[in-house]
C-alpha cells in the first residue's frame, strides 16, 4: 500500500510523527533565502549525500522518516509487551505464592523456568531492537533526518517564514550515523523489513 494512500496525504505533505499531523513540505527556496541556512545546506550536500534543497528529494526522505518511526514502534510493541507481562507475571507469581513453597525443588525450577521464559522474551526485544537500530540503510536515513532539521532551525532563526517545530519531529540523538559505503536509502529497505 502506498503511503499517500494509508495516511490519505497530499501532494506535499508528510506526518511530522507518529501519530502526530499532516505536515506541508516547507520548499527548498524558502530554506535557501537564508545565506547561512543555504551554506548549511550545501555543506552537508556533500557530507550526507542528499540534496537538502531538493523538494522531491526530502519530502520522500520525510515520509521514510515517518514509516521508519513507525516500524521501530511496531517492533517494540510486539516484543516488548510481551517481555513486560511475562516478567511482571513471574515477579508476581514468585513473590505472592512461588517463594513460599516449602521445598527448595520446586522454588529453584519454578526460577529457572522463569529465567528461560523471561530471557528468550528479552532476545527477542533486543535482537528486534538490534535490527532497526544498528541497519546503516536506516541509520542513513535517520542521519539525513536529523541534518535537514538542522537546516531548518538555521532558515528558521535567520528570518525564514517557518511554522514552529517544523519539521514536527525531534533530533535522533543516536543510531543516526552516516555510513557513506551504503547504497541510497529505498522504499524496499524501510517497508520490505518485517521482524515480526
Amino acid at each position: 500500500m502506498n503511503m499517500n494512500d494509508k495516511h490519505g496525504l497530499g501532494e506535499r505533505e508528510f506526518i511530522g510523527r507518529r501519530g502526530g499531523d499532516t505536515v506541508t513540505l516547507v520548499d527548498g527556496s524558502v530554506i535557501a533565502a537564508v545565506p547561512e541556512a543555504k551554506r548549511s545546506a550545501e555543506a552537508a550536500r556533500g557530507e550526507l549525500q542528499f540534496d537538502f534543497l531538493n523538494d522531491a528529494a526530502v519530502l520522500d526522505l520525510l515520509r521514510m522518516r515517518h514509516l521508519d518511526e513507525e516500524e521501530m514502534f511496531q517492533a517494540g510493541f510486539v516484543h516488548g509487551v510481551p517481555l513486560a507481562v511475562v516478567g511482571f507475571g513471574a515477579a508476581l507469581y514468585w513473590g505472592g505464592v512461588a517463594q513460599y513453597w516449602e521445598a527448595a525443588t520446586p522454588r529453584a525450577v519454578y526460577l529457572a523456568v522463569a529465567a528461560v521464559v523471561v530471557g528468550t522474551q528479552a532476545l527477542f526485544f533486543v535482537r528486534s531492537a538490534m535490527r532497526h537500530w544498528r541497519d546503516p540503510v536506516r541509520q542513513n536515513l535517520r542521519a539525513r533526518a536529523r541534518r535537514y532539521r538542522e537546516i531548518v532551525h538555521i532558515a528558521r532563526r535567520g528570518g525564514a517564514d517557518i511554522p514552529a517545530h517544523y519539521p514536527h519531529y525531534g533530533p535522533y540523538p543516536f543510531a543516526a550515523n552516516f555510513h557513506p559505503e551504503v547504497d541510497e536509502y529505498g522504499r524496499s529497505e524501510i517497508e520490505g523489513s518485517d521482524d515480526r
